[in-house]
């Protein structure tokens, strides 16, 4: 039985990149100590009424739908009691590096958060607060918890195809499990069995039929 059938820990992760577009390599990246126990989406439509003279009623025109929030909160402890010694203070540097103010851009970083399955979702830092819950008596803090509210950075295009679960339109992410296969995958995503070369090609995998459970494979916009 693999790791990934064994159901393998998958830690959260927020990608930083430096260009609006998203493209390159990560220029960093934060991963999770301890996995958010509730992950909350928010949305918002906007209509326009349209009401006809004399009546009562009205009618609600689809507009757009807004950019969305993301809430998460994330638990540090550097007691060890959860198996792993951290330096929580440098942990939450990591975050706020990562999450925050890039003066190479004069802008804070451009961000990608992605869990298992979940599609990437790209975003931006909107808020954050740190509470500090435990110290040492020499004052260095052992557990504390960050609340981060993350608002989306897609295009219009994108927020609308949102509302489609599995659209092509859309950038995935998916954890390879045991079994699964490229040309599979694109079958599911893109309705199209043929696209495995240009995602391989996508991921740097040289050789499609090799990819191994626990791999991320991020599947991009792609068009037939």
């Amino acid at each position: 039985m693999s790791a990934s059938d064994r159901g393998t820990l998958e830690k959260l992760l927020i990608l930083a990149y430096t260009t609006p577009d998203y493209s390159g390599e990560p220029a960093s990246q934060f991963t999770s100590y301890v996995n958010p126990n509730e992950i909350t989406l928010s949305y918002e439509m906007e209509y326009d009424a349209a009401q006809g003279s004399g009546t009562t009623g009205s009618r609600m025109n689809f507009k757009k739908m807004k950019p969305g929030d993301l809430a998460l909160t994330f638990f540090l402890d550097g007691t060890g009691a959860n198996g792993e010694r951290i330096d929580v203070q440098q942990k939450i540097e990591e975050f706020q590096t990562v999450t925050g103010y890039n003066g190479d851009i004069h802008r804070p970083n451009y961000l990608k958060v992605s869990w298992g399955t979940l599609t990437v979702k790209r975003c931006v830092l909107k808020s954050a607060s740190i509470a500090y819950k435990l110290f040492q008596p020499n004052g260095i803090p052992l557990r504390a918890v960050i609340t981060a509210s993350f608002t989306d950075n897609s295009d219009d295009t994108t927020r609308v195809a949102m509302a489609q679960d599995q659209s092509p339109d859309l950038t995935h992410l998916r954890v390879i499990k045991a079994g699964d296969k490229l040309p599979v995958l694109c079958n599911e995503i893109y309705g199209d069995p043929r696209l495995y070369l240009r995602v391989a090609e996508a991921n740097g995998i040289d050789d499609f039929r090799n990819i191994l459970p626990g791999m991320r494979i991020f599947f991009p916009p792609l068009e037939k």
